[in-house]
């Protein structure tokens, strides 16, 4: 009996049904419903007991969250929304002065997080699928918050060429020590485009925090090619983590059916896809006979069958110290958290957590260290507290 089996009675006598509220938009000025946080549980895994609170349950299809400080979280509603939410409960109220989103399929408002230096510069950064002529494009622009409206709107990036559809626009935010930005970009269903160095996607991308192309780039001399490259080969990766003790970018990109891979992100290498991949297309025929090639790289780690690995999260927390070092990776179709244990760079173990919990888009450490994790179907923004 999964998770939303078991809890589904509770939240049915409450009138909260998670599976019922996540179909059902807010109105712009509604107020939470208070109650939703009452509704916790404790479950065993194999190195931790955590307590699961559930803080929200009508999300449609949330995206990303981050934290601003003074107990603010934001998170993203793909539609072109930003929630509030304060000491864990939602506020009502939502991010005003938005620019249109290009909502189509799994384009719109993607990712969101903050500049290292927020308190001191008050930047927030957004990946979105911007509207333009020909379709949509995935970009990376950055704002401040006057109250709740925006304030000192930019583009930084826009992403080439535009796409007329609604597959594959990734997209995941990072920041490393020096402060470089990456961002990650999906092929749009469209496998040479990964391949190929002229065109912007399937790929994660490196700019300065203000938008300008790295002199040390790995592509900036290369004729024709987008100077904003990082890495290429990669299919649709919508999770992206940096480790900041070891210096290391690791992502994980959905696979076709089967091939789901963690990846470890190094300038200028060529992550294979499609050329070599452990998957194979959705009618079941062979994508290519290889699944090795010189002068591409091996994941890390892959799936079979496919669990369609979304958001992710390094655990460096001190509240779930069975956990520390560990990668916890959103699994959409898995409706789970997959905890992957590390060893350096090499994954030595995984255990599911909280199957059957929803569409697992995203899982984030808070600054003080505690696991959020957001679902689309069940619609629920959850809490991880470490049972004492």
């Amino acid at each position: 009996m999964n998770l939303i089996q078991r809890f589904l009675p509770l939240l049915l006598i409450m009138g909260i049904s998670t599976l019922g509220k996540s179909c059902t938009p807010k109105d712009e000025d509604g107020t939470p419903n208070e109650s939703i946080t009452e509704i916790k549980f404790t479950t065993k895994t194999e190195k931790l007991t955590v307590k699961v609170d559930t803080l929200y349950s009508a999300f449609q299809n949330p995206w990303g969250m981050t934290w601003i400080g003074d107990g603010k979280m934001l998170v993203t509603e793909r539609k072109g929304e930003i929630l509030i939410f304060k000491d864990d409960k939602y506020t009502g109220q939502k991010v005003q002065g938005l620019p249109a989103v290009y909502a189509n399929g799994q384009a719109g408002l993607l990712d969101i997080t903050v500049h290292p230096d927020f308190a001191q510069n008050g930047w927030i950064y957004i990946a979105y699928a911007k509207p333009v002529p020909g379709g949509g494009a995935t970009t990376v622009a950055r704002f401040k918050l006057n109250g709740n409206t925006v304030a000192s709107f930019e583009d930084l990036i826009v992403t080439t060429p535009a796409w007329n559809g609604g597959t594959h626009y990734g997209s995941r935010i990072v920041f490393d020590n020096q402060k470089f930005l990456y961002f990650t970009n999906g092929e749009r269903g469209s496998q040479n485009n990964a391949q190929n160095l002229t065109n912007s996607h399937g790929k994660v991308h490196r700019i300065h925090d203000d938008g300008r192309i790295p002199a040390d780039n790995p592509f900036v001399n290369t004729a024709n090619a987008v100077t904003s490259i990082w890495t290429y080969g990669n299919r649709n990766p919508q999770g992206m983590i940096y480790d900041q003790t070891n210096n290391r970018i690791w992502s994980v990109e959905h696979g076709p059916m089967g091939g789901d891979e963690l990846n470890l992100i190094e300038k200028g290498k060529n992550y294979g896809w499609p050329v070599i991949t452990y998957g194979q297309n959705y009618n079941g025929t062979p994508i290519t006979n290889i699944t090795e090639k010189e002068g591409m790289e091996q994941p890390v780690k892959y799936w079979v069958p496919s669990i369609a690995t979304c958001g992710m999260a390094l655990v460096t927390s001190d509240k779930y110290p069975a956990w520390k070092g560990n990668i916890l990776v959103a699994a959409l179709a898995g409706t789970h958290i997959s905890r992957v244990e590390m060893n350096g760079t090499k994954a030595t173990g995984e255990e599911k957590l909280l199957p059957g919990i929803g569409r697992v888009r995203q899982v984030s450490q808070s600054p003080d260290g505690f696991i959020y994790a957001i679902t689309e179907g069940t619609g629920l923004l959850i809490k991880l507290l470490p049972a004492s």
